[in-house]
């Protein structure tokens, strides 16, 4: 799967990491919803740190389509609520 965290590059994730992102994005959903922004953001920074860590980097001039969108760290607990909710953006 090839994840875009917006403003920092893409990167290839293998299905084992696609199924830890998917949770941390399902607790997301459920933060967001309950309104609670400083546990949003903690685990919006633990979403993209782990994509950083355990993904591999693909090169800018590598032209590839991203499955997911990842926003960047500092949305707003507003801007969420538009973007992670239902299954929130990694379906099951």
């Amino acid at each position: 799967m090839i994840i875009r965290i917006m403003g920092e590059g893409q990167y290839r994730a293998p299905e084992a990491l696609c199924d830890e992102l998917n949770q941390i994005d399902n607790r997301i959903v459920v933060l967001v919803e309950e309104g609670k922004n400083e546990e949003f953001r903690n685990e919006l920074a633990k979403l993209i740190s782990e994509i950083k860590e355990k993904g591999e980097p693909i090169e800018a001039e590598e032209i590839l389509e991203s499955d997911i969108i990842v926003p960047p760290g500092d949305l707003s607990l507003e801007e969420a609520k538009a973007v992670f909710k239902g299954s929130g953006i990694f379906q099951d």
